[in-house]
């Protein structure tokens, strides 16, 4: 296993054990847990602005993200998906810190090379990196496999990867990033590798692309709950680009017509969701 060794550039949490996942917009969080300050996707650019999404592919964005790059606290690390025009944005690449280590696919991890980057990290699917940090806690950062659309338009896109972010031991307190994926085979193998997840990401918005969906829509939101039974889960990556075609809404009637309301909890841009870890690193309260 790989390893990164932080110095003590973020203030440390009053109390380790409690944690926030900031919602920014698209699937852009600010997560702060055991000590550490962590970057998803960072996704800056404004409503009306356009990304290109290559072989000229073109996004409009619909919302506004709920706070600029420059008010963003000292970061500890990125976790980014992947790389792609609405995820790692022309913003983050001109004014994100560019010795902030990124935890991210070889594909991207090349590009931000390229452009700059001091510290990208690749990782294939199920390779893990371990993050250790004074007076925070360990903390195991593995990518999980993602398919970003069916094969007749993935040679379009760029490889993708999901997250399993691990805080602590005996056991663990896990948290789980979709990515930008669709159900496909490898997914449903997930949980004979990881039992025990206690909060989801989940990228949804029925993303569709030459008329094919590359991101999960409502109904592919709820059968991943399904298999991935996690205690909670935040659906993100909604609502934000014209390429979006499944709304929250969608989602939100397929949660209830399954019976699965009491597992998920809805953020809109700018809403924290705070829990604590309760014992051995389960999630406790929330609200």
């Amino acid at each position: 296993m790989s390893r990164i060794v932080l110095s003590r550039t973020t203030q440390a949490d009053c109390d380790p054990r409690a944690g926030t996942v900031f919602f920014v917009g698209t699937a852009t969080v600010l997560l702060r847990l055991g000590g550490y300050t962590i970057l998803t996707d960072p996704n800056f650019l404004h409503q009306g602005d356009h990304v290109h999404l290559g072989y000229g592919l073109v996004a409009k964005r619909l919302t506004e993200p709920a706070l600029e790059i420059d008010q963003l606290p000292p970061l500890d690390l990125v976790v980014l998906s992947h790389y792609h025009g609405d995820h790692f944005d022309r913003i983050a690449e001109q004014r994100l810190d560019r010795a902030v280590p990124i935890v991210t696919t070889r594909h991207a991890a090349d590009k931000l090379g390229r452009a700059g980057f001091q510290a990208p990290h690749a990782l294939r699917p199920w390779e893990s990196v371990a993050i250790t940090k004074p007076g925070a806690m360990p903390l195991t950062i593995t990518a999980m496999p993602g398919q970003h659309g069916p094969s007749a338009v993935s040679w379009l896109l760029p490889p993708v990867m999901g997250s399993l972010l691990e805080f602590g031991d005996a056991p663990p307190f896990r948290l789980f990033i979709s990515g930008d994926t669709l159900i496909h085979e490898e997914f449903r193998k997930i949980p004979e590798r990881v039992r025990g997840i206690d909060l989801a990401l989940l990228h949804l918005g029925g993303t569709r692309i030459l008329g094919v969906y590359v991101t999960m829509d409502a109904a592919q939101g709820v059968e991943a709950l399904r298999i991935l039974d996690p205690e909670a889960a935040i659906p993100i990556h909604y609502n934000d680009y014209s390429v979006f075609k499944s709304p929250l809404e969608d989602f939100q009637r397929a949660v209830r017509a399954a019976g699965l309301d009491n597992r998920v909890h809805y953020l809109r841009h700018g809403e924290t969701f705070q829990f604590r870890l309760a014992g051995e690193g389960r999630l406790g309260r929330a609200s």
